[in-house]
């Protein structure tokens, strides 16, 4: 039978040229086992034939066409229910007999040649349409290991089937314009290698373009762990010339993914003694490098490749390969890599946005149009997105700037940018083109964040000739201020970097980002596996880290502030979390602490506090409660945080954001529970305006300083103060409009929490504003208010 024809076909019966046929993954499985001397374990593939098939003789063509038919791909939650939907409706319908049949009998023919009764395999999916390569789908379908029976693979190659409409295959292919009608699947079954240690490999520094060596990365167990980020694998880097070991990094290791013996696979915690010890023996090293050069030399291009060392008999197996694209294609463009980077005195625009966070600095881009693609961003490149989440933020932690097509100064990407020093544009679709689609991927660029500008390459500032001077070092003067000047944060490794900055503490510590960084599990999964302790002892730990570094000066920390769509972007969040059609006003801050649904994983959150006032010694601690409705919420939060050992007392105090206008209309009854506000003024503008801070089309009417706002805050303060509470404000307002400054000092504000970058701003603006109210109390001649600021 012709090929284009069969629907299935071993592996030695297929080469590369068959992506239309098998897709990429499994057609380079055919050549490596024909013709390249490497060791691969054997299998079979089913094709883009039986994919069709299977589709057409059972009419999910048409039911899908309908069901995707308006889909709106960036409704995440329309998304996620269409893509649910054509996936049971794949898995719904029974796979033809005579399809059956012939995996079955293909699953009993591979046990035959490899002396193995029902063997355990790896079934995995291999994208493919004759217009597109394999690679344009790495990552966005599913691998089913360590399974075994003939049913269960049929059963799982209809899984496979089906992650073909995953959420994030379906936005990738629609972002990127294709039919997803046009795409076929086939699903590659391989013989299971029951990996003691796996990784990846390259023939080329995929960060630099550098081909001289050959870069291999290896963890304990399944490979998964690696491709995934989980873990943190070993670095091995080999002269390719001479397969001589140049460098090794050998990382700890305290959990790794297993075969079970029965079926499956688990997690399982790196026996002790073992999770120092590199991975790979020096030979096995030399052994994959001897590999990956063969491979190489064979295709021709730089190669990306997966491994595995078998625990039965220590043998080095290539498990995957496929061409790397980007140096491939750049290199041979441009000639070898070179080490000094081109430069250019031309300004040539390519986008402009909203100069968010300042800063100007030069690099490689990466665009990323899909969350699943998170962690091949490397460090230093500048990163490339339409907008960016909480889940981002390790690999924005590694990006030398961040650009954006949406979002205004209080986005997501501008707080954190902010927070973390990094220059960042955001909005530049707004003011006329999209990053994402505007800029190539892979090219050089110079970011002007202090204007909002995009250049093309890297400019070289001339340097005038400067005479020889001398120079005298003198230490900056912070007068001290009667408004005390806090600092927000959100990473605490950040904190012994910015704790020489003159400011009187931290005014507001976001437990977001120690979720995002260092956890990745949603709470109530933690409690559901057994391990509520992980929560507490890594909450404990990122806490501790900024009150040590802060210390005496106060910390406030606010509680957990998530949005129900950015809980279920953690580690099993989907089976906890509802799916609301406006998250930014739906389960949010306080009204979740005292719900049956989740109080239990809030008493974590207050545990981790006390373990870091009690246990480590820290009393500079205090706690902020967020986005609380109403009076009923507060009493209800502040009992349990009492009965967890959290009562309000002289060196405990308990603020609450004042970031609703019912915080402002209320606060004489809200003073009963709190000691004192800290003033959310990008929440409080959108819900004092109606706008929504981040919508482009409205965001002109958007504006800290309407006199609504002013209003409101000047109301809460009189109103707290009456009652001995302090008012701080944690927005970005005060370091950005002087007026603004100006009109929170003279209303009486007690502290202004202010970006990393702006405290030394903020701390000599807020000492002149008072030295001119005392001069002007003194002359009496100073500037009379114009506006009754009183409602």
């Amino acid at each position: 039978m012709e090929k284009e024809k069969a629907f299935l076909l071993w592996f030695d019966q297929l080469e590369r040229k068959d992506v239309a046929i098998a897709g990429g993954k499994s057609s380079s499985l055919g050549e490596l086992t024909s013709h390249v001397d490497v060791p691969v374990p054997y299998g079979f593939a089913t094709t883009a034939c039986a994919y069709r098939y299977f589709f057409e003789k059972t009419g999910l063509y048409e039911k899908i066409k309908n069901l995707i038919a308006g889909l709106d791909v960036d409704n995440s939650a329309q998304l996620r229910e269409v893509c649910a939907k054509v996936r049971q409706a794949i898995m719904d319908e029974e796979m033809p007999q005579d399809l059956q049949d012939l995996i079955a009998q293909a699953y009993k023919e591979l046990g035959e040649k490899v002396g193995q009764a029902d063997p355990f395999v790896a079934v995995r999916s291999s994208a493919t349409a004759e217009d597109l390569p394999d690679a344009s789908f790495a990552g966005q379908q599913d691998t089913y290991l360590n399974v075994k029976g003939a049913e269960t693979i049929v059963a799982k190659v209809k899984e496979c089937y089906a992650s073909c409409f995953t959420d994030r295959a379906v936005y990738y292919r629609e972002k990127q314009g294709f039919d997803h009608l046009d795409v076929a699947l086939s699903a590659a079954v391989q013989m299971m290698v029951f990996s003691k240690a796996a990784g990846v490999m390259f023939t080329v520094n995929v960060a630099t373009g550098d081909d001289k060596n050959i870069l291999i990365e290896g963890a304990w167990g399944l490979g998964e762990y690696v491709v995934q980020g989980t873990v943190t694998p070993d670095n091995y880097t080999v002269n390719k010339a001479t397969c001589e070991i140049v460098e090794k990094n050998v990382n700890a290791q305290d959990i790794k993914l297993i075969r079970k013996a029965d079926g499956d696979c688990e997690e399982v915690v790196v026996p002790l003694d073992e999770q120092n010890e590199q991975k790979l023996t020096d030979e096995q090293i030399k052994q994959l490098a001897e590999c990956a050069k063969k491979i190489e030399a064979h295709y021709g291009c730089y190669m990306d490749m997966e491994w595995g060392v078998d625990e039965r008999d220590n043998k080095v197996y290539i498990l995957q390969a496929r061409p790397e694209t980007v140096w491939s294609r750049r290199n041979k463009e441009n000639g070898a890599p070179k080490e000094e980077k081109k430069v250019t005195t031309d300004r040539k625009v390519i986008v402009k946005g909203l100069p968010a966070s300042p800063g100007n600095v030069a690099g490689r881009v990466h665009v990323i149009l899909d969350p699943s693609h998170i962690d091949e961003f490397k460090e230093g490149e500048i990163l490339v997105t339409e907008m960016t989440a909480p889940d981002w933020v390790p690999a924005m932690k590694k990006a030398k700037a961040i650009v954006t097509d949406s979002g205004g100064m209080t986005c997501h990407a501008s707080i954190v940018s902010r927070e973390l020093g990094i220059p960042c544009i955001v909005g530049t679709k707004s003011r006329g083109e999209a990053a994402t689609t505007t800029i190539p991927d892979g090219i050089d660029v110079t970011i002007d964040a202090t204007h909002g500008v995009v250049y093309e390459g890297i400019i070289e500032e001339p340097k005038a000739e400067q005479p020889a001077q001398q120079v005298v070092a003198a230490a900056e003067y912070f007068p001290p201020t009667g408004t005390k000047i806090y600092m927000n944060l959100g990473d605490p490794e950040l904190a012994e970097k910015y704790a020489t900055l003159p400011c009187d503490g931290i005014g507001l510590m976001r437990e977001e980002f120690i979720w995002t960084t260092y956890i990745h599990e949603h709470p109530l999964y933690l409690i559901k596996i057994g391990q509520p302790e992980k929560v507490v002892d890594q909450l404990a730990e990122g806490i501790r880290q900024v009150c040590q570094a802060m210390a005496p000066r106060p910390v406030t920390m606010r509680f957990s502030d998530f949005k129900s769509s950015e809980y279920r972007d953690l580690k099993g969040g989907d089976e906890f979390e509802p799916n609301e059609p406006s998250a930014l006003l739906g389960w949010r801050g306080a009204s979740r602490y005292y719900d049956p649904k989740y109080i239990e994983a809030f008493k974590l959150e207050c545990m981790a506090v006390r373990k870091v006032r009690e246990e480590f010694g820290l009393k500079n601690l205090n706690v902020m409660i967020p986005f609380c409705r109403n009076v009923e919420e507060c009493e209800k939060v502040t009992k349990i945080m009492a009965d967890c050992g959290l009562s309000r007392g002289k060196d405990f105090k308990v603020w609450l954001m004042a970031e609703i206008p019912s915080n402002i209309i209320l606060a004489d009854q809200f003073n009963k529970f709190v000691d004192g506000y800290s003033i959310g003024s990008n929440d409080l503008t959108m819900l004092v305006l109606g706008c929504d801070r981040d919508n482009d089309t409205v965001s002109h009417i958007y504006d800290e300083r309407n006199l609504a706002v002013r209003r409101a805050i000047r109301h809460l303060i009189e109103v707290a103060h009456k009652d001995g509470k302090t008012v701080s404000i944690c927005g970005q307002a005060p370091s950005v409009y002087p007026e603004f400054c100006e009109f929170l000092i003279k209303s009486g504000i007690d502290s202004m929490s202010v970006n990393p970058d702006t405290v030394k701003f903020t701390k000599k603006l807020a000492a002149q504003i008072e030295q001119r109210i005392m001069m002007d109390a003194l002359t009496g001649k100073g500037r009379q208010e114009v506006e009754d600021l009183n409602w």
